[in-house]
C-alpha cells in the first residue's frame, strides 16, 4: 500500500513538473504520448493501471526499424506513375512543375501528420478504427471500402505493365522478331506465373515489416531506372531519330523547337499533369500499418519516417522528370521508355532498365496488398485473434480476384480512372482531415482554431481534386468518343 501511494505521488508530481530529472528534453510532443510517457512509469509502481492503457494501442511490439519503415514507406509511395513524369513536366514546364511537386509533397507530408495526430489522441493505428472512432461502423466500411478499391486499383495497374512489357521484354532478350504464340510469350501465363511464384509467398509474411528487404531492392531498381536516365540524357543527342514501331516508318525531328526548353507552359494536357502529381505521394493506407510495425514507435518517429520517404521520392521524381524531359523535350510520351525504344528499339541498357521497373512493380504488389487484408480483418474479424488459415484465404483471393481482373478486362483504364479520381483524394485529403476535425476534442481544439480550420480547408481541396479530375475523365470520354473515326 505505501509502494502504491509512493507511485501515485511520483507520477502526480511529474505532471506538475515539481521534480527535477534530466528527461525533459525527451518529452514527447502531444497530450496522448505523454500520457503514454506517463503510463509506462506507473506501470513500474501501479500495472494494474497501465497494462490496460498500454494495451490499446497494439498487441504486439513493433520490430521493423526505422531504415526498413523507410523503404516500405518509399516502396509504397513508389508508383508506375514515375514514368509519366516527364510528359507530366512537358506540359507544365520546368518551373510550374517544380512548383507543384513542392506543394503535393508538403501537403501529404501535412496529411500524415493529421493522421498520426489522430492515433495518437485515441491510441488507434488502423485506419479503418479511426473511421470507427469518427463516425461509427458507417466511417468505419467507408474507410475500408476506399483502401480496399484504391488498393486493388493500384495491384491490377502494376500487373498491367507485367502483363504487357514481360512478353516484350522476354521477346526482345530472346532475339526474336514478333510473337509467336508460345506460352512463356502470353502476357496472362506471365502474371500468373509471377504471381505464384513471387508475389504470393511474399504476401504470405505475417507482418510488413518483413518486406523491408524486397522493397530495397525495388527501390534499389528504381535508383537504376534513374541512373539511367541521367545517363542517357548525356547520350542522345537533339533533334532525335524516331523510329515508330506501329507503323514501321522512321521520322526525324528536325524542328528547333522540339528542342527548347520550357520554363512555364500551359496547353491543353497541363490539367491532366496536375493529377498525376497529386497522386504521385498516396501511401496513406500504409502509413497506420507501418506505424504499428515501427521500432520504439512514436509521432514524431513515424512522422520522421514519413519525412525521408517523402524527401527521397521527392528527389527521385524530381531528377526523373528533369532528365527524362531533358532528353526529349517535345518528342517525350506519357510512357517515358516507349520513348527510348523508338529511338533506339535494340538498346540493351534500356531493355535491363525495363526488367528492372518490372521487377521493382512485381516487389511492390505484395506491399500494397497489406493494407487490403487488414482492412478486410478489421471489418469482418476484428475481435478474432490471428489465424494463419484466414491470413492466407484472404491473400489468396484477393490475388485471384486481381489477376482474373487483369485478365479478363481487355482495358480497364476509365474504371481505374475513376477509382483514382474518387479513392486518390479522400485518401489523401478528405478522410485525414474530416477524422482529424471529429477526432481531436473540442476542449483541446476547438472547432474554430487554426488547426481544425486548416483541415477543414484541406478537406475542400481534397474535393476540388475530385471533382477536377472526373471532368478531366469525362472530358476525355467525350474527346475520345468524337475522335474514334480518326483511328484515335
Amino acid at each position: 500500500m505505501e509502494l502504491q501511494k509512493m507511485g501515485e505521488e511520483m507520477v502526480t508530481d511529474r505532471l506538475n513538473g515539481t521534480i527535477p530529472d534530466n528527461d525533459k528534453a525527451a518529452v514527447l510532443e502531444d497530450g496522448y504520448e505523454e500520457e503514454e510517457r506517463v503510463l509506462a512509469e506507473q506501470e513500474e509502481f501501479l500495472p494494474h493501471i497501465a497494462s490496460k492503457k498500454l494495451n490499446q494501442f497494439t498487441d504486439f511490439e513493433g520490430k521493423t526499424s526505422f531504415g526498413m519503415s523507410i523503404f516500405n514507406l518509399s516502396n509504397a509511395i513508389m508508383g508506375s506513375g514515375i514514368l509519366g513524369l516527364a510528359y507530366a513536366m512537358r506540359n507544365t514546364g520546368i518551373i510550374l512543375f517544380v512548383v507543384l511537386l513542392i506543394c503535393i509533397a508538403l501537403l501529404s507530408s501535412y496529411s500524415i501528420h493529421l493522421l498520426l495526430k489522430c492515433a495518437g489522441v485515441v491510441g488507434i493505428r488502423a485506419y479503418e478504427q479511426l473511421g470507427l472512432r469518427a463516425f461509427g461502423h458507417g466511417g468505419k466500411v467507408v474507410a475500408a471500402v476506399i483502401i480496399s478499391i484504391h488498393n486493388i486499383g493500384a495491384m491490377s495497374s502494376y500487373l498491367f505493365i507485367v502483363k504487357s512489357e514481360l512478353p516484350l521484354v522476354i521477346q526482345t532478350f530472346l532475339g526474336l522478331t514478333r510473337n509467336n504464340g508460345e506460352w512463356y510469350m502470353n502476357g496472362n501465363v506471365l502474371i500468373v506465373i509471377a504471381t505464384v511464384c513471387v508475389i504470393l509467398p511474399l504476401a504470405m509474411m505475417k507482418h510488413l515489416g518483413y518486406l523491408g528487404y524486397t522493397s530495397g531492392l525495388s527501390l534499389t531498381c528504381m535508383c537504376f531506372f534513374l541512373i539511367s536516365v541521367i545517363y542517357k540524357k548525356f547520350q542522345i543527342a537533339c533533334p532525335h531519330s524516331l523510329n515508330d514501331t506501329l507503323g514501321n516508318s522512321s521520322t526525324v525531328s528536325t524542328k528547333e523547337d522540339t528542342c527548347t526548353t520550357e520554363l512555364f507552359t500551359v496547353n491543353s494536357q497541363t490539367a491532366y499533369a496536375i493529377p498525376i502529381l497529386a497522386f504521385a505521394f498516396v501511401c496513406h493506407p500504409e502509413v497506420l500499418p507501418i506505424y504499428t510495425e515501427l521500432h520504439r514507435a512514436s509521432k514524431r518517429r513515424m512522422q520522421n519516417v514519413a519525412n525521408v520517404s517523402i524527401l527521397a521520392m521527392f528527389v527521385m521524381y524530381l531528377l526523373t522528370a528533369v532528365f527524362g524531359y531533358l532528353t526529349f523535350y517535345e518528342t517525350v510520351e506519357a510512357e517515358m521508355l516507349h520513348t527510348y525504344s523508338k529511338v533506339d528499339p535494340g538498346d540493351k541498357l534500356i531493355l535491363c532498365v525495363r526488367l528492372a521497373v518490372l521487377l521493382a512493380v512485381t516487389l511492390t504488389v505484395p506491399v500494397v496488398l497489406f493494407p487490403i487484408r487488414r482492412a478486410i480483418q478489421q471489418l469482418l474479424f476484428h475481435k478474432k485473434d490471428f489465424s494463419w488459415v484466414r491470413h492466407v484465404i484472404i491473400a489468396s483471393c484477393l490475388l485471384v480476384t486481381v489477376n482474373l481482373l487483369v485478365i479478363f478486362v481487355p482495358n480497364i483504364k476509365d474504371i481505374f480512372g475513376v477509382i483514382g479520381a474518387t479513392s486518390a483524394p479522400s485518401l489523401i485529403f478528405i478522410l485525414p482531415s474530416i477524422f482529424y476535425i471529429r477526432i481531436i476534442p473540442n476542449e483541446k481544439e476547438p472547432l474554430l482554431s487554426r488547426s481544425k480550420i486548416q483541415a477543414a480547408c484541406f478537406a475542400a481541396l481534397g474535393f476540388v481534386f475530385m471533382v477536377m479530375s472526373l471532368s478531366f475523365i469525362i472530358v476525355d470520354w467525350v474527346t475520345t468518343g468524337r475522335s474514334s473515326g480518326v483511328g484515335h
